[in-house]
């Protein structure tokens, strides 16, 4: 984090131990099949490059012998718990900043072209080889009539050849091509989120307005007849600017929006309801569950609950540690086991016997 983080890439060989293989060809191609999931296959022939969104059956997918070809899968870590127990390793980045991880497959030459991302990336082989061609790249420019974002002019610095367990980081806008060595070749990216300053601004805005009660309404008492009936009114403007200004200013509302906004699921993303009874028992938040805090506040999946004393330190905990034994259970309050009670019948917290206290 101090040499490299936003700075400069870095190859790591040998970056984890991968221990007993999740990431088989047969699930990624099941998982692509699957409605809820987002997929995409890329091909690259004499004729260009292709793109199609899925679901794609095992059936519409090209045979696995044939160059050039790619499947990617978006949001593993949402849909399987050793690839969300995967992403864990990356927890020493703000959960804030952590987005989800994706899996490719590819045929021998497969790829996406040459690109940048906008936001940092940590690409693991986990099967197979891939070798990576980076560079800084002035030229942002991309090619015309391309389903992908592929630059027009692509100029590598560095070359690396990455086998099973080796590690690329690549800070955002660093150009980089993916090219698969031979067949099977299995990748995973590790994704961050890289909130655009005005996108996020009108988010937080139009939670803080559902939120914000000010039924003051315009006057203008003054007002006198006008030969320019289409010019905006001075005071209808000051009116709008004083608004804003009085929405902004409530630190509480901003701090709940912000920690709702980061802790919204995806859209694809919804939650099965337990099949047993509530009981006081070890618990862990479901993996696709978003859980953050502040000073004052536990967020979790787009809602926002104020905290204090032990049980915002038992939230707190839950948060980091994603998990809570029986022994933290029994110094929450009756309430925050009511509200921990209320997030299992959500299926955003899960039982959890394997947990010791």
């Amino acid at each position: 984090m101090r040499r490299h983080w936003q700075r400069k890439p870095l190859v790591i060989r040998n970056a984890m131990a991968l221990g007993a293989p999740w990431w088989s060809r047969q699930t990624l191609f099941a998982l692509a099949a699957q409605e809820a999931v987002e997929s995409r296959l890329i091909e690259q022939r004499s004729a260009g490059w292709s793109l199609r969104h899925g679901p794609i059956a095992r059936g519409g997918l090209p045979p696995l012998k044939r160059p050039g070809w790619t499947l990617l899968v978006q949001g593993v870590d949402t849909h399987l718990d050793a690839a969300h127990e995967l992403m864990q390793h990356f927890r020493f980045v703000p959960d804030a900043r952590l987005d989800d991880l994706m899996v490719s497959w590819a045929s021998d030459g497969g790829g996406v072209g040459p690109h940048y991302d906008s936001y940092d990336v940590f690409l693991l082989q986990l099967s197979g080889q891939r070798r990576w061609r980076i560079g800084r790249q002035a030229d942002l420019s991309l090619q015309p009539d391309v389903p992908l974002k592929i630059l027009s002019h692509f100029e590598p610095e560095e070359e690396h050849l990455l086998g099973p367990g080796d590690m690329l980081y690549l800070p955002p806008r660093w150009a980089h091509d993916g090219v698969a060595v031979g067949a099977d070749c299995i990748t995973c990216s590790i994704g961050f989120r890289a909130p655009q300053r005005g996108g996020l601004a009108g988010e937080l805005l139009q939670r803080m307005a559902e939120e914000h009660e000010d039924e003051t309404l315009y006057r203008d008492p003054g007002q006198s007849a006008t030969d320019h009936p289409a010019a905006m009114p001075a005071g209808l403007q000051t009116f709008a600017t004083d608004a804003l200004k009085r929405l902004i200013a409530e630190p509480h509302l901003m701090a709940c929006s912000l920690g709702e906004v980061m802790t919204e699921p995806k859209p694809r993303v919804w939650f099965d309801e337990p099949s047993d009874p509530w009981r006081l028992a070890p618990l862990r938040l479901d993996r696709r569950t978003r859980m953050m805090y502040d000073s004052r506040h536990v967020f979790i999946n787009g809602e926002s609950f104020l905290a204090a004393g032990t049980d915002a330190r038992l939230m707190r905990m839950l948060a980091d540690r994603r998990s809570l034994g029986t022994d933290q259970l029994k110094k929450a309050s009756p309430d925050a086991i009511a509200l921990l009670q209320d997030w299992y019948e959500a299926g955003w917290v899960r039982l959890d016997a394997d947990l010791r206290a």
